[in-house]
This record gives structure tokens, C-alpha cells and sequence, in this order.
């Protein structure tokens, strides 16, 4: 579906430019309130409103919550919160919905707008359709007897760390256990060290010190180079790298070594299938071959979605599975939350590493992933790579390069004007090789 302003996770963009601007902003959140006022509920809608750590954060939650209260619609704020706390309080508090001020990973002159359902999913296509049709819309402001309030929730956080921690075997704890804990400067700050040491865990805090420009900066889950080497100097046991909204994890073992997303997902599964049989995982097409092929020879059935978690949930709902995620992070556990969580897809690897009094790295031990080089290349917004030759005719001479060796994929970023190169083979080397030849043909933003 051709969708304007919705990407493949929420509307994001550079602060300050279209659709990241207070004017646009307040509309996105009154189209919404719109299309709530259409489900014919009974009582005044209401939704939830946190975000991250972004200096940006305030403008966008104030334009928001005027857009929503224009068409009388009440906002509870929750200020810097997990995009996955905002998604269980949603559902805890029978709200009809939740927004995160978020741009997840992205730096900080970024944000974005995501939204959640009222049973905390993310919103099926057809809403977000409906949603930016309501943009062409004037905006008309209810009487005003009929507008909306705004409220504060002064626990929010506390909530959610007993959340998270529910989601850990009530029979088994974290003593013994030194984690270095990397919050991104983001929005699970205050949250993450105490969720971990509440279970028993000593804990060393990393990038916890948000300052609203310093989010996601040389840390988190997509850098977590400065986390493998805190963990090497506490001698600590695992790393915990989450990113700026704190629904991907990253983790790295005892040794330094970083395991992806890919890997946790299998360290879930591999625990869970020893206990009780797991019929499938979905993945996407990002996802590694060697994933594949263990959970194969787990006997464990195997898919791949399109790129993004709204997509990997979509094929597990369709399929009846409870597991699923994206080598980035995203991961999914429907038995424990109804979406993607960094904190309780920590929990989930930590409790098997403790019912199997093993390290992070024995939990893998017969996972072989196969080398795979992913490159973002920033292109202009209006680039039409599909139909670029000479980037058609590098990809044609990279397959044939790569035979039955590996795979490649090309794909555009759902937010962010990039485009992702992915060649995966036997051979490090020769991906790089490709990787490299395929970006030389790209026109530069």
C-alpha cells in the first residue's frame, strides 16, 4: 500500500522540516483523533503519550496533545518512557490508544511519531490509510465542551520496571550475575538498571545520563563497540545494548564478542523449545541463513517477512507463533508482550543462560551464523533505484558472483532516506567485495 507519510514505523523525519514540524504534527495527532471518534466507543476516546529523551520531544508531545484535544480526544502523559512501556500501559490502562514520541536509533535532530492500538499493537495499514486521508481534511475544532483534557501519570516507570520483571520465571533470579547495562541516553535511563538489579543482578550503568542531544551518540544498540569494552573491563558476564526507545536489544558475551539480534532470537527459541515444542519463528529477508538452518535442524519451521517488525508480527499472528524478530533487535515474544521489548528480550536470554547455568556463548553454541556485510548508503529522497541500471546491472554481476554461495538483497530504509545493501555468502571477503561494488554505483544525497 503507497502510503505518503507513514513508513514502516510511524512518520519520522528531521526535525524542523515536513512531516516533523509542530503545524504537522498537530494535525497527524487531530487526524487521529478523528479516525478514534469513528469507532463509535462509548465515552471520550483517550490515549497515551510518552517519548524518548529528544530535546525535540516536548514541541512534538505539546502539538500532539493540542491536535488530539481538538478533536476531544483526552491525553495521558507519561513523559520518557519505552516505546514497549507505552505499548503495555496502553493495554493495562483500557486506553483506546498510545503514541511514542520516538525516532528510535536515529540521532537526535530526528524524531518520529509511532502509534499503538488500545490492545498495544501497531496499527494495521488500513488505519494509517484512513489516518492520512484525514489529513486532507480541514481541521475542525470541537465546541469547546467537547475537548479534550490532558492528565499526568505519575508512575509510569514504576509500572513498567514490575512489568518487566514479571516476564522473568518467578523461580529463578539474577544473583551472581555482573551485567553492563547501555541505555542509549534514551528513554530507559531510569528504568533498565533497576529492572535488572531488582532481580538480583549487580549492575554497571552505562550512558545513562540523557541530556536530550546525546541519544543513541556512540552507543546503544547500534554502536556497541564502547559496551564490549565495559564488559571486558568489569568482567562482566553479558552486555545489555538497548536503543533509544528500548525496543531492540543487543547483547554482547563475557568475551567482548557482540550477538545480534539473529542469535538472541535463537537463544529464546532453543531454551523455549527444550521445554515445550515451538511450532515457528518468523523472520525477514534480513534475516541470516544460519538461523534458518539451526532452528532447522531444531525441527522448528522457519518464515521471512518483509523487512520491519509491524511485518514479522503480521506473519505470526497469521501463523499461529509466538516467536519472532529482526537481526537489528526487534524481538518478539507474544508469550510475554504484544510487541518487540528490549528489557523483556534481555529477561528472556538471561533466564536461560540462568536455568542453564551457562554463559551467553554456550546458549550458542551450535548456531553458525553466515558472514553477512549490510551497508546504508544515504541517497536522494526522490531516488528511483529500482530502476537505476548501473545498480541493476551490479546486482546482476554480484548474483551471479554469488551463485549458490549466498544471497543479496537491496532494499530501501522505511525511515530513513537510505538505501540497505545486504550480501550474505560462505565467504566474508567476497561480501565485502560486493557490498562495496554495489554502493560505488549510487548517486550521493
Amino acid at each position: 500500500m503507497s502510503r505518503r507519510w507513514f513508513g514502516t514505523d510511524g512518520v519520522r523525519g528531521a526535525v524542523g522540516e515536513a512531516p516533523m514540524t509542530p503545524e504537522f504534527v498537530m494535525r497527524l495527532g487531530h487526524a487521529f483523533g478523528v479516525e478514534l471518534q469513528r469507532e463509535g466507543r462509548s465515552g471520550r476516546p483517550a490515549v497515551l503519550i510518552g517519548k524518548d529523551t529528544r530535546i525535540s520531544g516536548y514541541m512534538l508531545e505539546a502539538a500532539l496533545e493540542a491536535g488530539l484535544a481538538a478533536a476531544g480526544v483526552d491525553s495521558h502523559l507519561v513523559g520518557p518512557l519505552p516505546t514497549p512501556g507505552v505499548a503495555y500501559l496502553t493495554r493495562a490502562l483500557r486506553l483506546s490508544a498510545g503514541i511514542v514520541v520516538s525516532a528510535s536509533h536515529n540521532p537526535y535532530p530526528d524524531n518520529g511519531i509511532k502509534f499503538f492500538s488500545g490492545n498495544g499493537e501497531k496499527l494495521p495499514d488500513e488505519l494509517e490509510a484512513r489516518i492520512e486521508a484525514q489529513l486532507e481534511a480541514p481541521l475542525r475544532c470541537r465546541p469547546a465542551g467537547e475537548l479534550g483534557r490532558a492528565f499526568r501519570i505519575a508512575d509510569a516507570a514504576g509500572r513498567y520496571i514490575e512489568f518487566c520483571k514479571s516476564t522473568f520465571p518467578t523461580e529463578l533470579d539474577l544473583r551472581g550475575l555482573k551485567l553492563v547495562v547501555d541505555c542509549a541516553h534514551g528513554a530507559a535511563y531510569h528504568i533498565a538498571p533497576h529492572v535488572f538489579h531488582e532481580l538480583g543482578a549487580e549492575v554497571v550503568a552505562l550512558f545513562n545520563q540523557p541530556d536530550g542531544f546525546n541519544i543513541n551518540e556512540a552507543c546503544g544498540a547500534t554502536e556497541p563497540q564502547a559496551l564490549a569494552a565495559a564488559v571486558l573491563e568489569h568482567q562482566a558476564d553479558a552486555g545489555i545494548a538497548l536503543d533509544g526507545d528500548a525496543d531492540r536489544l543487543i547483547m554482547v558475551d563475557a568475551a567482548g564478542h557482540v550477538v545480534d539480534g539473529d542469535a538472541l532470537l535463537y537463544a529464546i527459541v532453543r531454551q523455549r523449545h527444550a521445554r515445550a515444542p515451538v511450532a515457528g519463528v518468523a523472520g525477514t529477508l534480513m534475516s541470516n541463513l544460519g538461523l534458518e538452518q539451526a532452528l532447522g535442524r531444531l525441527g522448528v519451521d522457519f518464515g521471512r517477512a518483509a523487512v520491519g517488525d509491524r511485518y514479522v508480527l503480521e506473519m505470526m499472528r497469521e501463523r499461529g507463533w509466538l516467536f519472532g524478530g529482526e537481526s537489528s533487535g526487534h524481538i518478539i515474544c507474544l508469550d510475554r508482550h504484544s510487541t518487540g521489548d528490549g528489557l523483556v528480550s534481555a529477561l528472556q536470554v538471561l533466564a536461560a543462560m540462568v536455568a542453564e547455568q551457562c554463559a551467553l556463548a554456550d546458549l550458542l553454541a551450535d548456531l553458525r551464523l553466515c558472514p553477512q556485510v549490510l551497508r546504508s548508503v544515504r541517497v536522494p529522497t526522490d531516488f528511483d533505484w529500482r530502476n537505476f541500471a548501473p545498480l541493476q546491472d551490479a546486482a546482476i554481476a554480484a548474483e551471479g558472483a554469488l551463485g549458490s554461495r549466498g544471497r543479496l538483497l537491496v532494499r530501501a530504509s522505511g525511515t530513513e532516506p537510505l538505501l540497505r545493501l545486504m550480501v550474505e555468502a560462505d565467504d566474508a571477503a567476497l561480501a565485502r567485495e560486493l557490498v562495496d561494488a554495489l554502493a560505488a554505483t549510487l548517486p550521493r544525497a
